[in-house]
């Protein structure tokens, strides 16, 4: 199984496992839909190793990944629909379409807004070309907001949909003015809790995620990984007032929550 590059050794291997009879059994029993869960898996390894600055991980599970890639190619060669160099020359040519500023007649000469809104147009344009390849209709109307993914995570989805809102002016010009809206919305809340109103709560706490993610973009951070940096800490300032109560000869079932409440600070203080 000698290959020219790691790359096509990788594919070589996927074709050996998905071959019949002489391949993995496993393998050979997987379908799109089966193997779906899995790349989500990995993207979301690849994320945490992120998160945890563990560049170790983060080789292993890119790696993991992008055998998730191969292996939809794959399948995807066997019903004759495509192969992997159909993947990589058709992101090829989307990053090149969608860069003409670096890779056309206006290299160079555009500023960040108007990239912004250019970006806004050409998956317009991309999403009219799939429907019409597709031979549905093409809406002439079709919404700005039309080309956000729905299947996209919710944080994700929302700031895409205030991304897209504000190539057309529909925005905050001052991160300030999003923490006001923050306080109005936490104020909603409380008075939809006094009400009693449990459905009226969600809907307030809804609102009231959709405008921290528009207060981290305007802060330039990303939501999705904000939290899951937050969610890090949490875990190991837990397991701090774990290992400091099995110390004592305490645990966290014995342990006040005032006493759980002090080392909970003391972990913050050894950060």
């Amino acid at each position: 199984m000698e290959s020219s590059t790691p790359l096509s050794r990788l594919i070589g291997i996927m074709a050996a496992l998905r071959t019949p009879k002489t391949g993995c059994p496993w393998d050979l029993e997987q379908t799109f839909a089966t193997i779906a869960p899995y790349t989500i898996e990995e993207a979301y390894e690849v994320a945490d190793a992120i998160a945890r600055n563990d560049l170790g991980d983060l080789k292993e599970e890119l790696g993991d990944l992008l055998l998730q890639v191969v292996f939809h190619s794959r399948m995807a060669e066997e019903q004759g629909a495509f192969a992997f160099d159909d993947v990589a020359n058709a992101i090829n040519a989307k990053m090149i379409r969608r860069h003409p500023h670096v890779f056309g007649e206006r290299a160079g000469q555009m500023t960040p807004d108007e990239v912004k809104g250019l970006w806004g147009r050409i998956k317009a344009a991309e999403k009219a070309e799939r429907a019409i390849t597709r031979g549905e209709p093409v809406d002439a109307r079709a919404g700005l907001l039309d080309g956000v993914k729905k299947s996209q995570p919710a944080l994700t989805r929302a700031m895409d949909l205030q991304r897209m809102a504000s190539t057309v002016g529909f925005d905050w010009n001052d991160p300030r003015a999003v923490l006001a809206k923050l306080r109005e919305e936490t104020d909603e809340i409380e008075a939809a809790l006094d009400a009693g109103d449990a459905d009226h709560v969600a809907e307030e706490i809804g609102d009231l995620l959709f405008v921290v993610v528009n207060l981290a973009r305007h802060a330039k951070a990303d939501p999705e990984m904000a939290l899951r940096s937050a969610n890090v800490k949490f875990e190991r300032r837990f397991a701090y007032i774990e290992r400091t109560l099995a110390a004592r000869g305490s645990s966290l079932e014995q342990a006040s929550l005032a006493e759980m409440d002090a080392l909970w600070n003391e972990a913050k203080t050894k950060e």
